[in-house]
């Protein structure tokens, strides 16, 4: 029996993750399967073991406001590397391209431990932006003994830097398992959704288009966040629409949003959601402004456009299938784009209707039985 180890640390992760450990934990006779924790993002990733009914096995709880890359950093090597240490496992999974991603590669490649990266292959070829994200996936990349790229394009991103096609499999993105888990919750509990919106924050979805907003990269920081907020402000009072803009509890994001959006009538300033919430937010929005990764590979499921406000994205497939766009930050280009999908029927059609690049939900079962065969 094999023993393998799942490392992550924030709420997407987990989410991307939880199927994955799903499938090893039911095949008892082949894995012994650990789950460790990090808790980057402590609250947020909380949400989502109780969701998915994960327990880990270890909890590192390292997050503490404010704390820099740095920090973040030394402390989760050390941390990692303790447990890997106690455990010696045969395998560990990471996922995307968090610094609990690459670090966690990194502790595993010190131990001699192999690495298995789901969500492999993706890449803007600017090593700034996202930051720090494209550099911590590059790094896990040259770590990793095996590769699990959601689509081709992210394949032959990993065949151009060197590595072997035994090494990769092509596997769709785990986060369409999840959402198809999550959907079948949604159908069962979609009136308590509704309630839940109506009566903790006065939403109404049956009678007004919704924009649905999330926003929370680093590199747009400062200047970025400023024109973003600007251009939510203009849309809200120039359209008959409601905005509701689910605030990441980081400072940096907070204080803009807050400043600049705060008592606009039709914009709903609230907490972050769990992840069935916000499926259902993302259920009932017209059209989706974010920055988020995985907000660009749900979307299509979903049959929701997305407009997203970063200059790159290491998701091409979904610019190419027409299901995502480039916006960046600037104030005019987000303003234009959300107005065009909120007025113009066939270009809001183009969008909504275009083909899902990203996987037929059984990515977890193809990751599990490619390591079977590995190991």
């Amino acid at each position: 029996m094999k023993k393998v180890m799942f490392i992550f640390g924030t709420r997407p992760e987990a989410i991307k993750m939880a199927p994955v450990v799903e499938a090893f934990k039911n095949d008892h006779e082949n894995f012994e399967t650990l789950v460790t924790v990090t808790a980057q993002h402590r609250q947020m990733l909380d949400q989502v073991l109780e969701l998915f009914k994960l327990v880990p096995d270890y909890d590192l709880n390292i997050m503490k406001p404010n704390q820099t890359l740095e920090e973040l950093t030394g402390k989760l090597l050390l941390k990692i590397t303790e447990v890997l240490k106690i455990v010696q496992p045969d395998l560990i999974f990471v996922q995307g391209d968090t610094t609990t991603t690459f670090v966690g590669a990194l502790a595993a490649f010190y131990q001699k431990i192999p690495v298995a990266h789901i969500e492999a292959g993706l890449r803007t070829s600017n090593k700034y932006s996202p930051f720090p994200e494209e550099i911590n996936r590059r790094m896990t990349s040259s770590i990793s003994s095996f590769h699990f790229p959601p689509t081709l394009q992210s394949r032959d991103n990993l065949l151009h830097e060197g590595v072997g096609e035994e090494r990769i499999l092509v596997c769709g993105n785990t986060v369409i398992d999840a959402l198809q888990t999550v959907a079948i919750k949604f159908e069962m509990d979609s009136q308590t959704q509704e309630k839940y919106f109506s009566d903790s924050f006065g939403l109404r979805f049956e009678h007004k288009k919704t924009l649905l907003v999330t926003g929370h990269r680093r590199e747009s920081f400062g200047q970025g966040f400023e024109n973003v907020c600007n251009a939510i402000r203009s849309i809200a009072l120039s359209n008959d629409i409601q905005i509701v803009y689910p605030v990441h509890l980081n400072p940096n994001v907070q204080e803009p949003v807050n400043r600049i959006l705060g008592g606009i009538g039709n914009v709903h300033l609230i907490p972050p959601q769990d992840y069935v919430p916000f499926v259902y937010l993302m259920k009932c929005a017209h059209v989706i402004l974010s920055d988020s990764g995985g907000v660009q590979e749900e979307a299509p499921s979903l049959g929701k456009p997305v407009l997203v406000m970063r200059d790159t994205t290491e998701r091409q497939e979904g610019v190419e299938s027409g299901t995502a766009r480039l916006v960046g930050t600037d104030t005019q280009t987000i303003i234009d784009n959300v107005e065009s999908l909120l007025n113009d029927p066939s270009e809001y059609d183009k969008m909504a209707q275009a083909s899902n690049p990203y996987g037929d939900g059984k990515s977890s079962k193809y990751i599990h039985d490619f390591i079977l065969d590995k190991l």
